[in-house]
């Protein structure tokens, strides 16, 4: 296993508060996202953060900032990696890919936020590089899209998402599936 890295994705305050970025139960996904990484640091594996670079005019600068921050479910420590992005895939424009090779990293598993942009877009560009993804769906959320017909709500999203990845692009389990399948082994 010591080819697996953790990449926790754009869990940030953005997502816990009211406004435009709000996400449905993001509380619970970041817990579960939490578990995951803790079972991961016990286990001394690596784990790579991704963080989002938004944009808002209508905001202070500092607020910004703040609302970019990694949320405290999930607070990086000393020694884990940190990357910053303004794409949803966590592959354009970053080092990501580098870093994983750097690890000798074959295996990836992916939590975070959204579930419908960043997660699917990361998930599916992996593939391109050959790595084997397994994307952890209680610990990704997103938020409820409109479409011409209305609205479909973020649980609906969710796994319409999580089905089109399942199998073709990564394996999609819950986080006690993974660490029940991991301790079997």
């Amino acid at each position: 296993m010591n080819d697996t890295v953790l990449i926790i994705i754009d869990i940030q305050n953005m997502y816990f508060e009211e406004g435009s970025y709000k996400l449905f139960d993001a509380d619970e996904a970041s817990l579960k996202a939490a578990k995951i990484l803790n079972h991961f640091r016990s286990k001394n594996l690596p784990v790579i953060y991704i963080k989002h670079l938004f944009k808002d005019n209508k905001i202070t600068k500092q607020e910004l900032m703040r609302k970019c921050e990694i949320h405290k479910n999930v607070m990086p420590v000393h020694g884990e990696t940190i990357m910053e992005k303004n794409y949803p895939s966590s592959f354009l424009n970053t080092d990501l890919k580098t870093c994983l090779d750097d690890l000798k990293a074959s295996k990836l598993v992916v939590a975070g936020m959204m579930s419908h942009m960043c997660i699917d877009t990361t998930v599916r560009a992996a593939q391109n590089y050959g790595y084997d993804v397994t994307v952890l769906e209680d610990a990704c959320t997103t938020k409820n899209l409109n479409t011409k017909n209305g609205e479909i709500h973020a649980s609906v999203v969710h796994d319409v998402f999580m089905a089109s990845l399942n199998g073709t692009f990564a394996r999609v389990m819950t986080v006690d599936e993974y660490i029940g399948a991991e301790n079997q082994q």
